[in-house]
Order: structure tokens, then C-alpha cells, then sequence
């Protein structure tokens, strides 16, 4: 992108409305992500069909400004009551809480918030500049790539079944049935409506989203409430506010930064890879950190360096899903999954076009998040006392409050009541999906990349006159396929490691 598409980006940013909406975004996303039981992808699904009453730009600056303060938040959580907040700040109760034990909570919330800003900056930095040369390289894509790329996309289904590939292989398909229902790809034939007109443009994504994972949530919060155990835990959450020091020393800052660093770029290229979230990221960097560590024997009792790289990984992870979700069109994670359905309801799609034709909403997107950074790094380092008291709100007045918006979220997105009918099935199938413990990630990729699979594949076909040979003689879609059956066939490797090992270490006693 042109020196000139930065400078109209930039002073588009500058506008009053544009300011306040990033602003909101931070402070409802610090809410969410300090409020355990909710999440960036809760938050991100309610918020984003509200966001279509505002232009894309405040939208979007409001949904940067949530995404990465929800994120950064998740850590206040994990540090004062060793709940994380947000599943990406499970490491940062390893080594936060312990420090808020020795009287070190404002110090351990202050490295939350400052090496988390930093993560986020790093990583989006990375994000402006290697998005552009991904995104020319898809220049060369023709339809079988493409459905390569869904089919890779989907078979990241293993990844996100939480150890259950079966059940993820089977709600993935249903995922990718339902997006089957409405017109023909090609032909325009009506499918699966059932006499139905709300169906011709198929099941709308953000209301299954709504449902999955605000009121289904919610439903499954209140099956699983324990009235005793939620007494204790607010008991707990009356936190003393007397913190102590919130900064941490430049002699810290200096011996801390550089390992950091090198932590929110592998988070970044973690965030890169589709299925691989902020979780992922921070456990890998936080055990690998702890390796090579000088002090290994303090990670998980207390160290300052072990929560400065949990929070920088957990940010991290943002620049690398996002630029998979702007180059690809590939959800790097669930929210940049919500976040594909937004582009393409402002009438954008991921890809080359996005560095085009839509040049200065992309540098606006990028510009937005390194400002959202900036801003949840001040209203932080400002609010780390008070924001504790964001854990003293009830449950139940957290659970209606989420409802309400999940309804009007629905509702507004097509000003149609169907919507809100979609969202309420999904939130039923969301909230039995945890109960029988299935995982939704592969429900959701289905459902997101079922249509682009379907309508690459049959293009495919018809411009190489049915041979499927068109899937293998080109050379980005074979290495594709290559990735695609070592992605399957790595659950069948890793048991096979499994059950050599003990042999190995018998005929080693022996």
C-alpha cells in the first residue's frame, strides 16, 4: 500500500466519532475480559451486529478496541482470584495470582497491561508488514486453490476438537450440511429451504455465533451454577484494592523486554496458523521461556519474567490471526471467524481485493489496532486499582444483561425475526454441545467454510473438464494437500508414538 493510502487512513482515524468508538470498545472488552465465564469471541459475536447500525470505520474501531482489550483483561481475572478471564490468559494465573499472594497484585496487573500492549503492538507491526507481500502472492490463486485452502481450513477441525476427533469430525459436517441450505452456488437452484424465503440467502453466520456463544453460554453457566460455590468466589472477588506498586523497575523492563519480544513474535506466527489461539500461544511460550530461563524454578510461584511473556503471547496471537483472516480468508480464530462474517456484510471479502480495491479500509483496520493497543495500555495503567471491581458484578445480572444483547444483536442485524430464531437454535445447540461435552470450533468452521469449499471445487472442476488431477499437478494446491494429510494423519502418528514408548523404555530397563 501507497505512502498516500497510510496518510487517508490516518486522518480518517482522527475524527471525533472514530476516537469515542475505539474508546468504547476498550472499556466493554476490559469489562468482558475481566468477567470469568465470558470471552473476546462472546464479546466480539454480540457486539458486531450492533456495529452494522455505525459506519465500517467506528465499527470496526470499536470491535479492534473490544477484541484487544478483552484479551488483555482476561489477565486481571487470572491475577486477582486465579480464574482466567479469557481461555488466552490461563498461563497468566501460573505466576500472576502467586505474585497477588505476595502482595505484589498492582505489580503483576501493571506487567499484565504493559507487556500485553506490547505483544499487541509487535505483532500488528508484523501484521502491516508482511500482510501486503502474503496478499500479492494470492494473486496466483484460481478456484482450485481456493478450495484447497477451505479444505485445509477445515481440517483444522482436529485441532479445535479438544482431543475428541471423532465428535469434532461429525459436528464439522453438520456445519458444513448447513451450509448447504439456500440458492445454488452455480446453478442457483434452490436447496433445503423448506418453502422457506428467509432461506434463500442460507443461515445467516453472526446469529449462530450470537447463540453459540452468548446464550448458549449463558444457558450452560446457569446448569452448571453451584449457589455455595458462587457465594465463595464473590466473597473472593471483594478484592483489597491496596495493590502496592503498579510499574515495574527499569532494571525489570530491560531484563524482561527482550525475552518478550521474542515471545510475541513466535505468538505471532502461532496466531498465524488457523485453530491456534491465544491459549496455545501462551503455553508454549511460557514453557519454552521457562527452559531457558535464568530463574526456571520461580515460573509458577511468583516470577515477574513468567507473566510478562504470558501476556505478551496472549496479544500476540491477534497480528498473526489477523493477517491469515485478511490474506486468506482462513479464520486464524474464532473472533477473526465473526470478523469474516462482518467484512462480507459491509460487502468486503478477505483477500487480494482488500489490498486493492478496499487499500484504505485495511490500513484503517491495521491502524485502528495498533491504537487500540495504545489506548487499553493507558486506560490500564489508569484503572488497575478500580478495575478490580469489575469482578464484583453478580452473575445473574451478567447473564441477562448478555441475553438482552444477544436478542437485539440478532434482531439488528437484518432487522428480521428469523434471525433471532436462528440464534436461539444455535444457542440450544451451543448449550448441548457443552453438555455433552462436543466441541463447537468444528460446527463453526464448517459453516463458514462449507460454501467456499463447495463453490471453489465445483469451478475447479469445470474449468480442468471434470479431472481431479487439477487438484495435484498445480503446485500451491499439491502442497496444500500434502499439509492437509499430515494435519489428519497426525492424531494416528502421535498414538503411535504413544504406544512405543513404553515398549522402548522396557527393553531399555531390561
Amino acid at each position: 500500500m501507497t505512502t498516500a493510502v497510510w496518510l487517508e487512513a490516518a486522518q480518517t482515524l482522527i475524527q471525533p466519532s472514530v476516537i469515542f468508538f475505539l474508546f468504547a470498545g476498550v472499556f466493554i472488552g476490559t469489562m468482558i475480559g475481566a468477567m470469568p465465564g465470558l470471552s473476546a469471541t462472546m464479546g466480539i459475536a454480540i457486539m458486531t451486529p450492533i456495529t452494522f447500525w455505525f459506519s465500517p470505520v467506528n465499527g470496526f474501531a470499536m470491535l479492534m478496541g473490544l477484541w484487544n482489550a478483552a484479551i488483555f483483561s482476561g489477565g486481571i481475572a487470572a491475577i486477582l482470584i486465579n480464574t482466567p478471564g479469557t481461555p488466552a490468559s490461563i498461563t497468566q494465573s501460573f505466576d500472576g495470582y502467586a505474585l497477588y499472594k505476595q502482595g505484589k497484585g498492582g505489580l503483576a496487573l501493571g506487567v499484565n497491561v504493559i507487556f500485553s500492549a506490547m505483544g499487541g503492538l509487535i505483532s500488528t507491526l508484523c501484521l502491516i508488514l508482511f500482510a501486503g507481500p502474503i496478499a500479492k502472492f494470492t494473486i496466483k490463486f484460481g478456484p482450485t486453490e481456493y478450495f484447497m485452502l477451505a479444505l485445509f481450513g477445515l481440517s483444522m477441525m482436529i485441532a479445535v476438537s479438544g482431543g475428541n476427533v471423532l465428535k469434532g469430525l461429525v459436528i464439522g459436517a453438520m456445519g458444513i450440511l448447513l451450509s448447504c441450505i439456500g440458492l445454488d452456488p452455480i446453478l442457483s437452484v434452490k436447496r433445503f429451504t423448506m418453502g422457506q424465503t428467509s432461506l434463500l440467502s442460507g443461515i445467516s453466520f453472526i446469529p449462530v455465533m450470537i447463540g453459540m456463544f452468548g446464550i448458549g453460554e449463558v444457558l450452560y453457566q446457569i446448569y452448571n451454577r453451584n449457589k455455595a460455590q458462587e457465594e465463595k468466589e464473590q466473597k473472593e472477588r471483594k478484592v483489597n484494592l491496596q495493590l502496592g506498586k503498579v510499574l515495574p523497575s527499569g532494571k525489570e523492563m530491560a531484563s524482561i523486554t527482550p525475552r518478550c519480544i521474542v515471545s510475541a513474535l513466535a505468538a505471532t506466527v502461532i496466531g498465524a496458523i488457523p485453530a491456534a489461539g491465544g491459549d496455545i500461544a501462551s503455553i508454549i511460550c511460557w514453557g519454552n521461556a521457562k527452559k531457558v530461563s535464568k530463574h526456571p524454578e520461580e515460573y509458577g510461584k511468583g516470577s515477574v519474567e513468567g507473566l510478562a511473556i504470558s501476556s505478551s503471547a496472549n496479544n500476540g496471537v491477534i497480528g498473526g490471526a489477523m493477517t491469515t483472516m485478511m490474506t486468506l480468508g482462513i479464520p486464524g480464530d474464532s473472533v477473526t471467524a465473526i470478523l469474516i462474517g462482518s467484512l462480507t456484510m459491509y460487502g468486503m471479502q478477505p483477500g487480494i481485493k482488500m489490498f486493492t480495491e478496499h487499500a484504505s479500509f485495511t490500513a484503517q483496520i491495521m491502524l485502528l489496532m495498533l491504537l487500540a493497543n495504545i489506548v487499553f495500555l493507558v486506560f490500564g495503567l489508569l484503572t488497575v486499582k478500580a478495575s478490580a471491581k469489575v469482578l464484583n458484578v453478580a452473575q445473574p445480572t451478567v447473564w441477562a444483561a448478555v441475553s438482552v444483547l444477544c436478542v437485539v444483536g440478532a434482531y439488528a442485524l437484518n432487522n428480521n425475526f428469523f434471525d433471532v430464531i436462528v440464534m436461539l437454535i444455535a444457542a440450544v445447540l451451543g448449550f448441548l454441545f457443552k453438555v455433552y461435552k462436543f466441541p463447537t470450533g468444528p460446527f463453526i468452521l464448517g459453516l463458514l467454510l462449507g460454501g467456499m469449499l463447495e463453490s471453489n471445487m465445483r469451478r475447479a472442476l469445470v474449468m480442468s473438464h471434470g479431472s481431479y488431477m487439477t487438484f495435484i499437478s498445480r503446485p500451491v494446491s499439491c502442497v496444500l494437500l500434502v499439509l492437509i494429510v499430515i494435519t489428519f494423519l497426525s492424531p494416528l502418528i502421535k498414538m503411535v508414538v504413544i504406544k512405543k514408548k513404553p515398549k522402548a523404555s522396557i527393553e531399555d530397563s531390561v
